[in-house]
């Protein structure tokens, strides 16, 4: 008898057990806060601020033919002035932090997945050239979300953390009759601008000397590998797909730094070897901000030696729509030749005359 008992006490708990498991998986594919299966729903408010786990299901199910990407210098870009400019209907997938690998393994699952995306904004971070194709700042990534793979979906559907900070606040914003995040405020940040801001995280003082400052043949084989790998063999493959790419405008404060390390030259030469490989394409429109010196020269546009407001974002994209600084086969050489002179030469201790520096 005791035994019977055991046993109908064990099938109640597995019952149980299967029951709370199954209710939650329903759950979770209903709710599906990372569009892993299916689109947002109409009656639901999603909020969105997970780039890396979010990303992959804005490719998978959102309905777009254009693409806003790139690491943070890219974060306060608003698609919606992107429509208005070139009459796209994007969305904003960014990674803070990324390496060149990173974005370039989303753009190619991107445009696996949707044959009508056709125009990409992409932010060249020209600081990562001299990195390893494959570098990365991040190792831990939800990869379950990224693959065809349903068997690994368990850790997805039965993940507390998801379930916390996906699921709850998406039921939370919906049953309050709160609007979920919109595409413009994915990702984006607002943060204090100016020079007593920058100085909080740049110590001139102390920049470390680059040891190596020439740009031989190891730093040029670097820079062909990590362009070709991660854009040259997505933009070829996609000759119908519009790539524009710009090279962010760093403050003059970043220009400071490398005048400190000794590497200005270095960067440039960098610059130029990507440049030249990038102009190869047909597909693609090269931008090159660094000689806005009235934006890159005031520090009240940034909130570090490299961030800049999204005054700058919306600045940036204008200036592409209207075809500034748009660099070419015959100007390219010219413009960089100029813009590397002028911060080789430039008074960086003027920019701190009237700042005490503890």
């Amino acid at each position: 008898m005791k035994q019977l008992s055991a046993k109908k006490w064990f099938l109640k708990c597995i019952l149980i057990i299967t029951a709370l498991l199954s209710a939650t998986a329903v759950i979770m594919i209903i709710t599906d806060p990372y569009f892993h299966y299916h689109k947002p729903l109409p009656f639901l408010s999603y909020r969105l601020y997970e780039e890396r786990y979010i990303n992959d299901g804005i490719s998978r199910h959102f309905e777009f033919d254009a693409l806003i990407t790139g690491t943070s210098m890219a974060q306060n870009f608003k698609p919606s002035q992107m429509d208005t400019l070139f009459g796209t209907h994007s969305v904003k997938e960014t990674f803070s932090g990324a390496g060149y690998q990173e974005i370039a393994e989303n753009l190619t699952r991107t445009l696996q997945r949707n044959e009508n995306l056709h125009t990409v904004l992409l932010a060249l971070d020209s600081n990562g050239l001299l990195r390893d194709h494959d570098w990365q700042q991040y190792g831990d990534y939800p990869v379950y979300l990224y693959d065809e793979n349903p068997l690994n979906d368990v850790s997805y559907l039965f993940n507390k953390s998801i379930l916390y900070h996906g699921v709850l606040p998406c039921l939370a914003l919906s049953v309050s009759g709160s609007p979920g995040t919109t595409m413009d405020e994915y990702s984006s940040w607002q943060r204090e601008t100016g020079l007593d801001v920058i100085l909080t995280s740049y110590d001139r003082d102390n920049v470390p000397k680059d040891e190596s400052r020439e740009f031989g043949e190891k730093e040029r084989s670097m820079v062909i590998k990590t362009i070709t790998v991660n854009l040259l063999n997505i933009v070829n493959k996609h000759p119908d797909v519009t790539f524009y790419i710009f090279y962010p405008p760093y403050s003059i404060c970043h220009w400071d730094a490398s005048h400190i390390k000794g590497t200005i030259n270095k960067e440039f030469d960098a610059i130029k070897t990507a440049t030249e490989l990038l102009l190869e394409c047909p597909n693609v429109k090269l931008y090159n901000f660094f000689d806005q010196y009235d934006i890159i020269c005031s520090p009240d546009n940034y909130s570090d030696i490299g961030h800049y407001s999204s005054e700058v974002n919306s600045l940036i994209l204008q200036w592409i729509y209207e075809g500034t600084g748009l660099v070419t086969k015959e100007n390219y050489a010219d413009k960089l030749s100029q813009e590397q002179a002028f911060y080789l030469n430039y008074d960086y201790e003027a920019i701190y005359a009237d700042t005490i520096i503890k």
